[in-house]
């Protein structure tokens, strides 16, 4: 059974960091790509990064490039999430989500944890 549990989250103020990860469990960590994405109160799923199998190739969209940055750790079964920089704009539930893929509706995954909760508040 496949098993995704975020944590890290919490509430701090503008500017400041924090580290998400994401333990996983269920299935061979290393052999997938791995997501986070992120919701907003009131708005539709975000995608945040990607990490490829293998060399662990990242991308990341235009709203945390050059803040965030998405590591794994394959020997522990683990993703993260260094968030720095934070801003209000940041604040949603952190999820990370299992084999990304694109299809005609759009981003697909496998599955996805229950979420940590960000809040950058002023």
């Amino acid at each position: 059974q496949v098993q995704l549990v975020e944590s890290g989250g919490g509430s701090v103020q503008p500017g400041e960091s924090l580290t998400l990860s994401c333990a996983t469990s269920g299935f061979t960590f290393r052999d997938y790509a791995m997501s986070w994405v992120r919701q907003a109160p009131g708005k539709d799923l975000e995608w945040v990064a990607d990490i490829t199998s293998g060399v662990g190739k990242r991308i990341y969209a235009d709203a945390v490039k050059g803040r965030f940055s998405i590591s794994r750790d394959n020997a522990q079964n683990t993703l993260y999430l260094q968030l720095n920089n934070l801003t209000l704009e940041d604040t949603a539930v952190y999820y990370c989500a299992k084999g990304p893929r694109i299809t005609l509706g759009g981003r697909e995954y496998d599955s996805r944890g229950q979420g940590t909760q960000v809040t950058v508040s002023a």
